[in-house]
């Protein structure tokens, strides 16, 4: 069985991707397919990327990094979840993401996303950014709309037809996921 990180992508205060990914597991853990684990990026508080050596040598030097690769290295895969900010995935997100390289190589990736236009825009960049870590990022996407699945633009109330399309990424994610893991061995 595989192991899925549901990556909470935002560090902002008030964030609603907390709430975003809280969801996604609970839908996650009714399945017996793969196993599943939030991990938050605020919860390694990495600075602005401070390794002196590039990520692609793996020669961290500072403990953050190393618990950071060591986290995101123990996953087959990962579903994101972010928010868009300007057009972009959140710049706490692209941070974690810069600071590893081989530790994403090989393993599948799928996303769900949030703002004004269903955070599409920020999937886009992240697509982007996942080709150049060797990641397949599936096909499936989630676009939660700040305008209609939150009230207040606060209080995360997904409409009903959204665990059908999670449930789309988990299945590609799982797939993909699984393919991928023979590569690594």
């Amino acid at each position: 069985m595989i192991k899925i990180a549901i990556i909470i992508g935002s560090t902002r205060p008030g964030r609603n991707a907390e709430a975003v990914a809280q969801w996604v597991n609970e839908i996650a853990q009714k399945r017996s397919d793969a196993e599943f684990e939030i991990v938050d990026i605020k919860d390694y508080d990495l600075p602005l990327l401070d390794e002196p050596v590039p990520s692609t040598m793996q020669q961290y030097m500072n403990t953050h990094t190393k618990v950071w690769s060591e986290k995101i290295n123990s996953f087959d895969a990962f579903i994101f979840v972010t928010p868009e900010y300007n057009h972009a995935p959140s710049g706490a997100l692209k941070n974690a993401i810069d600071y590893l390289y081989a530790e994403w190589n090989n393993k599948a990736a799928g996303f769900v996303s949030y703002g004004s236009a269903g955070g599409v825009r920020a999937v886009e960049q992240l697509r982007l950014i996942m080709g150049e870590l060797q990641v397949a990022d599936v096909r499936a996407q989630v676009a939660l709309s700040l305008f209609n699945d939150f009230e207040n633009f606060s209080v995360f109330k997904p409409s009903p037809n959204h665990e059908a399309s999670l449930n789309t990424v988990i299945d590609q994610v799982i797939a993909w996921g699984t393919a991928l893991k023979s590569l690594r061995k």
